[in-house]
């Protein structure tokens, strides 16, 4: 990647930002919390499929910094840098700034004024039940028992139907969340007109990669592979991994089906035929776990090594990295205000 700007930093922005707002196919907003560089985990699931999106659809990623807030408003000196490190890592992942919308939460102030429309009609007793509110308050603390953490929903909502979005990716987990967003575009529509479409799952399946120790992949275990990662972090890590715990010798018929290392074989693209062959080491002893973690290792190093080296390059030239979030966000603006227009004029506002 050079430093030269990308086309779309060039030219009049007033035809571009036209251009943007009458995209005639369907709009997906998908957003993450700023929380530092990325691992594999997000690559193979949300992340990879923001990148495939952008094929079909006109995308909208948003650094939901206000939502990080709602739990960490304690501790706020990460947040700007965190959210860079996220960005460098979308992009070097294939997020295509020409293609998609990508920008900061915060620098589109309709988010914040658009939840708090929603709050003035959204029953306390919708709020209360979403899953995840008395769940992380008992996890995490009653620091949480706050309006902003009782009311993120809304502000989610906010962010989805601001863009008039269509589609948003979600997992299972996700799925009442967007359906609380459908209920309140509902009852806005209801009492105000139709200014708000229902915005519909795109159900990602996202598939389930637990780290070396075993555990969740999570770089609080200190146990995620990371897109700056280099290699030989990577090969300590792979090393590090918890294979088939009945397999105490080398001598000993493993069983690849509880085996950890033979997982990331299918995730990270090994060839079936050598999956194939793996398996047969792996039962018949011939194959033994110290030979088959070195060539994970090279797989996992061939797919996080671009990925690495496009990131570097992006951090190498932070104000390009900021410019992009502006022009991302001066589009977003152009889409959200006259949605935001539609709505406080529907409001009696």
């Amino acid at each position: 990647m050079t430093k030269a700007r990308s086309p779309f930093l060039d030219g009049p922005l007033d035809s571009r930002l036209v251009s943007v707002a009458s995209s005639t196919r369907p709009r997906v907003f998908s957003g993450m919390r700023p929380t530092g560089q990325l691992h594999v985990g997000h690559l193979l699931g949300a992340l990879g499929n923001w990148v495939r999106l952008q094929d079909e659809y006109e995308c909208v990623y948003c650094v939901v910094d206000l939502h990080a807030l709602t739990t960490g408003y304690e501790d706020v000196r990460g947040i700007h840098r965190n959210g860079l490190e996220m960005v460098a890592d979308w992009l070097a992942a294939g997020v295509d700034p020409e293609r998609s919308i990508v920008f900061r939460q915060s620098d589109v102030p309709q988010h914040s004024e658009l939840a708090m429309l929603l709050g003035m009609i959204t029953p306390l007793s919708w709020l209360e039940r979403v899953p995840t509110y008395k769940g992380q308050i008992a996890e995490l603390g009653d620091h949480l028992q706050t309006f902003g953490f009782l009311g993120y929903p809304l502000l989610q909502t906010a962010d989805i139907i601001l863009y008039k979005a269509t589609r948003v990716p979600v997992g299972q987990d996700q799925l009442p969340h967007l359906e609380l967003a459908r209920e309140v575009v509902r009852r806005f529509n209801h009492l105000y007109g139709e200014v708000f479409p229902e915005p519909e799952a795109i159900l990602a399946e996202a598939p389930l990669i637990l780290g070396p120790d075993g555990r969740k992949m999570s770089k609080s275990y200190d146990n995620a592979i990371t897109f700056g990662m280099g290699d030989d972090e990577i090969d300590r890590l792979v090393r590090s991994m918890i294979t088939d715990p009945q397999r105490v010798r080398r001598t000993d018929p493993g069983r690849p089906e509880v085996c950890n290392v033979f997982s990331w074989h299918r995730l990270f693209g090994t060839p079936p035929e050598e999956i194939d062959a793996v398996h047969e080491g792996c039962t018949t002893a011939t194959l033994g776990c110290v030979d088959d973690k070195k060539g994970l290792a090279a797989r996992v190093k061939d797919v996080i090594r671009p990925i690495r080296e496009r990131r570097e390059q992006i951090m190498a030239d932070p104000d390009r990295l900021e410019r992009i979030l502006q022009e991302g966000a001066e589009r977003a603006r152009a889409i959200a205000a006259p949605v935001m227009a539609e709505a406080t004029h529907a409001m009696g506002l």
